[in-house]
């Protein structure tokens, strides 16, 4: 017979050892200019919401530290036809409530994230349909051969069918509508962190998943994660030791933290372009005071408004250096982009003053301009640059600088006329622009985030065409006509490649990934 001892604490015994776990704990306070506006995975296509949620839920496919294709919730994955696809899912995974992964859970997340409400559907819009072959085995069956549907993967989290239905959650958080449900506050991943208290626009705490699946590299117990908006006190936190780690920089106060002895800041550049959107679909503007026509449909006005923003001007005062003019949708880092059209056109006030003349708009318009002030380096400031610009060419421009938890429901509803974006192609894949912003608004996700509807037959062949073809140099003169029609007949307003920016206490190692992620498992607090 073998005989248990146990040890009674007493209740000052108990508290005391209570509070040395406590104090053992490693506990990361990070400070952002913006919050997640939900938990909900598939509620909106952001970076901040998707690298917050990245470390609750997890994708079939993730990305390691060199940014190269790692399993996820999938071991291995193979093309078993031109149009099919064997994914293997891992066993032994338990979401955070202990309910098991299952192939299940793979098949109702597509299922929610091509939902009416989704902002993933550009994930999973290739997909015809997921047949089970087994718990942990599932077939993706494909509209048309699509060879980087692994990539694609990588921004598509799974959450739990069971929590789902017993939550009442089944269908997506729409930004759009407004609509909430219990995967706004909650969360039930599988990933490295689970949410422990959830205060929206507050503070969001997250704690280590004590039965996570896989390794976790650092040695953060806690993260405590908080928005703050003001660009000066959020510095100010960092400086006075209330914060650990901060994104992104104020590109003016860069300099000074890198001065800071106990500091450090980490920079690289992004995959994200920022750039203008016009309404080219509406007959009649909704902002504007031009009646009975629509000024971004002709060419010109498009044309006028492109060569009239001082983009070196904006890249020297208001992004004091930590930005590259673009002339494409996508930045040299992205697998398509084309050197032979990177140049842009020229700065050219009086040419963009002729350009509204003869397109009928001599003494300019006035329109209103939607722009986020909580989201990008010096978003704002950015918008107000382009609004005096293109005073100088007779459009007054009516400035609505507002946070992202407004600012997203409004264009992504398409209320709007002229508006600012930023695009990261999370597949690092020329296609990953392509579909979801030059195509034309379709089924299954293409054209999604086309908000000013620009639209062009032979793109949208083109687009279909280049995510089927395997030899490279037919993709790549496909890839050049796609992006050479968008360019002539200026789709867009590309303005610049980000630079990202993050300071932190010089005791912390962590991996900053140029899709603008910040997975928690690879921090490290050192003492």
């Amino acid at each position: 017979m073998k005989f248990e001892t146990k040890t009674i604490l007493t209740p000052v015994a108990l508290a005391l050892a209570t509070m040395s776990l406590v104090a053992s704990a490693t506990t990361l306070r990070i400070g952002n200019q913006g919050d997640a506006l939900s938990m909900d995975p598939h509620s909106l296509n952001e970076s901040l919401q998707l690298t917050v949620t990245g470390n609750v839920f997890e994708p079939l496919v993730t990305r390691g530290r060199d940014y190269k294709l790692t399993p996820g919730l999938a071991t291995d994955w193979k093309q078993t036809a031109p149009t099919v696809w064997r994914f293997n899912l891992r066993k032994g995974v338990q979401f955070h409530d202990g309910t098991p992964f299952t192939a299940d859970d793979v098949i109702f997340s597509y299922e929610r994230a091509k939902d009416d409400g989704s902002d993933m559907k550009s994930y999973v819009g290739q997909i015809k349909e997921i047949k089970k072959i087994n718990d942990h085995a599932v077939d993706f069956i494909l509209n048309a051969p699509f060879p980087i549907l692994p990539d694609l993967f990588t921004g598509w989290l799974i959450m739990s069918k069971k929590w789902c239905e017993t939550n009442q959650a089944t269908k997506p958080v729409d930004r759009r509508k407004g609509i909430e449900n219990a995967a706004s506050f909650r969360a039930n991943g599988t990933g490295p962190y689970r949410v422990r208290e959830r205060q929206p626009g507050v503070r969001t705490t997250f704690v280590r998943n004590g039965n996570y699946w896989g390794k976790i590299d650092g040695n953060v117990d806690e993260v405590i994660f908080t928005p703050i908006g003001n660009d000066a006190t959020r510095v100010a936190a960092l400086l006075s030791g209330e914060l650990d780690v901060m994104e992104p920089v104020p590109v003016q106060d860069v300099d000074r933290i890198k001065g800071n002895a106990k500091l450090k800041v980490l920079q690289g550049p992004e995959l994200r372009v920022i750039f203008l959107g016009m309404d080219q679909k509406r007959d009649e503007l909704l902002f504007s005071n031009v009646k009975g026509k629509n000024p971004f449909k002709d060419k010109r006005v498009r044309q006028a408004f492109y060569q009239a923003i001082d983009i070196d001007g904006i890249q020297k005062t208001v992004m004091r250096g930590a930005a590259t003019p673009v002339a494409l949708m996508l930045p040299p880092q992205v697998n398509g982009f084309d050197p032979t059209l990177a140049k842009r056109l020229p700065y050219d006030v009086e040419g963009a003053r002729k350009l509204l003349v003869e397109a009928g708009y001599p003494a300019g318009f006035e329109v209103k301009m939607n722009c986020p002030n909580d989201r990008y380096v010096n978003d704002e400031r950015i918008c107000q640059a382009v609004a005096a610009n293109l005073s100088k060419i007779g459009v007054k421009i009516n400035l609505e600088a507002e946070t992202k938890g407004t600012y997203f429901p409004k264009i992504l509803s398409r209320n709007t006329s002229f508006y600012m974006l930023g695009w990261t192609a999370s597949t690092v894949d020329v296609h990953n622009v392509l579909y979801p912003i030059m195509s034309s608004p379709g089924e299954g996700g293409r054209g999604q985030f086309n908000l000013g509807a620009y639209s062009n037959a032979r793109v949208d062949e083109l687009t279909q065409k280049v995510g089927s073809e395997t030899d490279l140099k037919k993709r790549s003169e496909m890839i050049h006509e796609a992006l050479k029609i968008h360019q002539d007949e200026i789709g867009h307003l590309p303005l610049h490649q980000q630079a990202l920016s993050w300071a932190m206490k010089k005791n912390i190692d962590l991996v900053q990934l140029p899709g603008n992620e910040m997975p928690w498992k690879f921090i490290k607090v050192n003492p």
